[in-house]
């Protein structure tokens, strides 16, 4: 059994060296533990850094392409290389290494497909109020999203099977954590969570420069998992919003027409009627647009067996 312990880095020589440190060197059920280290365009020194440490697979990317793009050519490159098991940590150190061992533990007894390591949210003495309700907030949408228990789901503290590293495809730019809960849980594979420990933080994040565009960037990820794994669902609700509204105004014009008994034959009306009749096509054309998005969805998914047939055959 092989785990390959996969680090996306960028520019992170200076906490790169503690992290490679709190790696353990041993676990039960593992044969081998090796560590790959992803360089994202990084412009100091961390390639020497990593090689200085005695890392044995250093995948360098040769430009900045993003954490999600990082964080998927890691996968390609373990499975390459005959990992079974592959563990993704941050290069901050803000996870403790030494929780790895209970990461994979349910991977190893066959438990799970995806294993996410959770924080202690409520507990984190270095979140503030405002961020935790954030926290707390957008992994219960993720939840709902995904049809999974996660009960963090921004954590990047994640093992998985080789079978799911071949089954997963990250189309996104910012960020995998979302993106592969939702496509696993929508899947059907199992998600487990554990709880792990965190170390003190290093440096900010370089994913978010402050709150809002945080909030931005993880909202428009969110909506387009939704539109992409549930077109039917998303296009479904909106047409209903509009049907209602429609529905809303006809019932409307009837009962100031025709039931109130008092008709006004000095208006017209026209000007609800054109909103009725905009909101009526806007809500059939969402619903069969929802449809569409059902069809191509199916297509995206035999698409992604053929790739899973293809990747297992190669990576045998």
């Amino acid at each position: 059994m092989k785990l390959i312990i996969q680090i996306p880095c960028l520019n992170e020589a200076r906490t790169l060296p503690v992290t490679l440190r709190d790696l353990p060197a041993k676990i039960e059920g593992i044969d081998e533990i090796e560590c790959l280290v992803i360089d994202d365009g990084s412009t100091d020194e961390t390639v020497e850094v990593a090689r200085r440490h005695g890392v044995r697979h250093i995948l360098s990317l040769g430009s900045n392409r993003g954490l999600a793009r990082a964080f998927a050519a890691g996968l390609d490159y373990a499975l390459a290389r005959g990992a079974d098991v592959v563990v993704n940590t941050d290069a901050d150190n803000q996870y403790f290494g030494g929780d790895i061992a209970a990461l994979v533990r349910p991977l190893l007894d066959q438990k799970a497909d995806l294993v996410v390591g959770c924080r202690p949210i409520k507990n984190h003495g270095e979140f503030g109020m405002c961020k935790k309700l954030l926290q707390l907030t957008g992994s219960w949408l993720l939840r709902l999203l995904s049809k999974t228990a996660v009960r963090d789901a921004a954590s990047g503290f994640r093992a998985f099977s080789k079978e799911t590293c071949m089954r997963l495809f990250v189309y996104s730019k910012f960020s995998y954590c979302m993106e592969t809960l939702i496509q696993a849980g929508n899947s059907g594979m199992r998600v487990a969570s554990v709880d792990i420990r965190v170390n003190p933080t290093t440096r900010p994040s370089r994913l978010f420069r402050n709150i809002p565009q945080y909030l931005c960037r993880s909202g428009c990820t969110m909506l387009n998992m939704f539109v992409l794994y549930r077109p039917g669902a998303f296009f479904i609700s909106v047409s209903a919003v509009f049907f209602f509204v429609a529905l809303a105004l006809g019932a409307r014009f009837l009962w100031l027409v025709y039931w109130t008994g008092v008709p006004d034959h000095t208006r017209t009306y026209l000007p609800s009627l054109i909103l009725l009749a905009l909101c009526a096509l806007v809500s059939v054309f969402l619903f069969f647009l929802g449809i569409l998005g059902e069809l191509l969805g199916a297509q995206r998914k035999i698409a992604e067996e053929n790739m899973f047939l293809l990747k297992k055959k190669m990576y045998k």
